[in-house]
């Protein structure tokens, strides 16, 4: 069973500003009234107001010019939504430290998906106490609240009235009854309607019979209510793709010493190691991310060709990189992230096949070295593809992937295949003849041998039919010159056609 963790930051705006501008808004110890301004048609108003506006009579949606009436001593700035996000964004990923599956909940909420890692706290109250306490810490006041569904826990984060709720599994209908009609998300018209007809409370509308209030108020209210009570699925659109391959290793105090992390890194590496063997996993990438007292956080990634768990290996590719964390004033929590998981097959070998599989594991390590230090998607192999244009002939494959399939034997490739074929200035004794001799670069090339025609005509299914012609068809030659070099030589278009052929060198043989 699933368990949601619902964070709510109440004025996310006036919180973003304020942490922005540390100032503050103080005048002989009293608060200032004070408001952020967004123009909206042509016409100035309140986008949020502090605490000491509310009190005042200020409220969202109100014309700045009636506000400045009412209150005098406002002070406003410019309202940012684009800033806002982004801060609700990096509050997001901060979040990681409690839970691999984090999403967005609007413009002032999070939903933390927190199945099988609550006990990292010891239990679901002290995980909710703990993240919150440590936003106020950091000027954010939050309210959490957890239960077996994202509408239950975010009902009661901001109608429960309660720093941190937890509801008991399959208990949340007792939670949601005595909660204002709000608290299911409605659309503003059943919002509108629903308390002129007494249903002011959520208890009120349980009780009456589901056919009659789908009638009359349409599937909306049935769908928000399916979805807080746990009769449907809501789909949550996470920063990271949920994984259950998650280790977390919290710290009695900050480390910030080398070879400190060091010894995490081999720590928590050898946890995930116990639990991917147990089920008989192995990953291709591990993300390793160190988390400072102020919040930021340093990720470290780990990619093997092939999957793995055993941690030295794994270790070794991560450990160069830890000099480019900055521990700061240090570092509190150590996460890892298995991704790509999948099953590790045992594969056993014949005695006499021991050297080449020993062969076969000093590739795969030595691929995984190069990638850790040049990065990923620089190492990788040549893989055909089912395409009669050499450009879209081949692609880039993982390092150790099998060939699926080859080329024709007969029909030879250059070694080096240029990204774009480049023009050379050719001469032939016939037309359909191979070049006698070509320019390149700036240097003459006499042709002593050459094999071809391999005529390579377009691919016409890839684009309107109009758009075909003669002009595309290309004539390859193989040719050799004088000091022995091999090229891969090309005439595009026939003689005859609405322009006049042209040659292109394509590639080089070894």
């Amino acid at each position: 069973m699933a368990r949601i963790l619902s964070l709510w930051c109440p004025n996310w705006p006036i919180t973003t500003w304020r942490r922005k501008n540390a100032s503050g808004l103080e005048d002989g110890g009293a608060a200032k009234p004070f408001a952020l301004i967004q123009s909206e048609a042509g016409t100035r108003r309140l986008a949020a107001v502090d605490e000491t506006a509310s009190a005042l009579g200020l409220f969202a949606g109100q014309k700045a010019a009636d506000a400045s009436a009412l209150v005098p001593e406002l002070h406003s700035a410019d309202y940012d939504p684009t800033g806002d996000a982004a801060a609700l964004e990096a509050l997001c990923d901060w979040c990681v430290r409690f839970s691999p599956a984090v999403a967005t909940d609007g413009l002032d909420g999070l939903f933390l998906d927190i199945t099988g890692v609550s006990h990292l706290w010891g239990d679901e109250a002290a995980m909710a106490a703990d993240l919150v306490t440590r936003l106020a810490v950091n000027t954010i006041p939050a309210r959490a609240a957890v239960a077996d569904t994202a509408g239950a826990a975010w009902a009661l984060a901001r109608f429960g009235g309660k720093r941190v709720v937890v509801i008991p599994p399959a208990e949340q209908a007792a939670f949601l009854r005595p909660l204002p009609i709000a608290a299911l998300r409605l659309d503003d018209t059943a919002a509108a309607q629903l308390p002129r007809l007494g249903l002011t409370k959520v208890g009120r509308i349980l009780d009456q019979p589901r056919a009659g209030l789908a009638r009359r108020f349409g599937m909306g209210l049935m769908l928000r209510l399916d979805q807080a009570l746990g009769g449907l699925e809501e789909a949550l659109a996470f920063r990271r793709p949920p994984t259950p391959w998650f280790e977390r290793l919290a710290f009695a105090e900050p480390i910030s010493a080398l070879e400190d992390l060091e010894r995490v890194t081999d720590d928590i590496l050898a946890a995930m190691a116990e639990r991917l063997n147990a089920r008989g996993q192995g990953a291709r990438r591990f993300v390793l991310t160190f988390h400072r007292l102020d919040g930021r956080a340093y990720s470290l990634t780990a990619g093997l060709s092939r999957p793995g768990r055993t941690p030295a290996p794994i270790a070794r590719l991560l450990k160069p990189k830890l000099g480019e964390v900055d521990p700061g004033f240090g570092i509190e929590v150590a996460t890892l992230c298995a991704e790509e998981v999948e099953t590790l097959a045992e594969r056993q070998v014949r005695l006499d096949d021991d050297a080449e599989a020993l062969a076969q594991e000093g590739v795969a390590a030595l691929v995984d070295r190069l990638t850790a230090r040049l990065g990923e998607g620089r190492v990788f192999r040549s893989l055909p593809v089912q395409s009669h244009v050499p450009e879209r002939a081949v692609k880039r494959g993982p390092a150790l992937s099998d060939l699926p399939e080859r080329w024709d034997p007969g029909k030879p490739r250059p070694v080096r295949l240029f990204r774009q074929p480049e023009p050379i200035e050719a001469m032939a004794l016939l037309p359909d003849n191979p070049p006698s001799k070509f320019q390149w670069r700036g240097r003459t090339h006499l042709v002593t041998c050459a094999e071809g025609p391999e005529r390579i005509g377009d691919e016409w299914w890839r684009r309107p039919l109009d758009q075909v012609s003669s002009d595309r068809v290309r004539d390859y030659y193989r040719v050799e010159d004088a000091a022995g070099a091999r090229f891969w030589i090309f005439r595009a278009g026939l003689y005859g056609g609405e322009e006049l052929p042209r040659w292109w060198l394509h590639g080089l043989f070894a």
